[in-house]
């Protein structure tokens, strides 16, 4: 059996926890060395690099549907701090720096959010649609991944059903951030709209890349353990450069997060050994 923490035990102490973990937080950031993206830009960057939407609501989440017209309106509230941004060469992008603030003038709503792996509503909840948008935006750009966390666990199916599995990132303030680095010579633009059902993204450039990009999973399997689903999805990416028609694939990583909703019974899962 997990170790219970201490605000698990004394549940009045979680406020406080919140607030020192936050200070900590950005505090490190302020000492890192790294030079944080700040600065809009009115004009759109010519050059499409990558675009891409999804759904905003999910019919299949068990809860409460005003709790998914909430998200669209957290969502809005945090995109705003977002949509313009630039990158520039040596730059970092970090969600929580640029979104810490979104609610200082219009409050969030109650959202969708996993805490010790249960899902709830909570205050601000449903931000992880917007770093998964921006997390599957960057997987098609040369930007570094320098910080990306995947759910431990899925409550419910996704709205992104036509993407490769383990492409999703979570955020939660003060403990988990969705950060890259700009290691190239090119500036990155991140721009964000909506309609009444979708919110869409945009990464440009100044100047066309000759690099083309291609996420997919080379493998998805799910496995039963301790009486739990857990899939792993192996993360790959091919790179195409346009102009000589070369292909690098390279495998980025393989996430793995337990499964708790009913899968198809279509899909195949390999039950554990009986250790008796």
């Amino acid at each position: 059996m997990a170790r219970k923490r201490v605000t698990q035990i004394f549940p009045f102490l979680l406020p406080l926890r919140k607030w020192q973990r936050k200070k900590f937080f950005y505090a490190k950031m302020r000492l890192d060395g790294r030079r944080y993206a700040g600065k809009k830009s009115e004009k759109t960057f010519p050059a499409l690099v990558f675009e891409t939407s999804i759904p905003m609501i999910n019919t299949n989440s068990g809860f409460a549907m005003k709790y998914q017209f909430n998200k669209v309106h957290n969502l809005r509230l945090a995109a705003g701090t977002i949509d313009g941004i630039v990158i520039e060469p040596g730059e970092t992008f970090s969600f929580w720096q640029l979104v810490r603030r979104a609610d200082r003038c219009q409050k969030y709503k109650e959202g969708l959010h996993v805490i010790d792996g249960q899902t709830i509503p909570a205050y601000g909840g449903g931000l992880c649609m917007l770093s998964d948008l921006l997390f599957w935006m960057f997987l098609h750009t040369p930007l570094t991944i320098v910080e990306r966390h995947g759910h431990a666990a899925l409550s419910f199916p996704s709205t992104t059903e036509t993407f490769p599995q383990g492409v999703d990132a979570t955020v939660n303030e003060g403990w988990l951030d969705l950060k890259v680095c700009n290691e190239t010579d090119h500036a990155f633009q991140i721009t964000l709209w909506f309609d009444e059902n979708r919110i869409y993204g945009r990464i440009g450039a100044q100047n066309a890349l000759h690099i083309e990009y291609s996420v997919f999973n080379s493998s998805v399997s799910y496995r039963r353990q301790g009486g739990k689903v857990y899939q792993t999805a192996s993360v790959c990416r091919v790179e195409t450069d346009r102009n000589s028609g070369r292909r690098i694939e390279r495998e980025l990583y393989s996430n793995r997060c337990q499964i708790a909703y009913r899968l198809p019974d279509t899909i195949m899962i390999e039950e554990e050994e009986d250790k008796r």
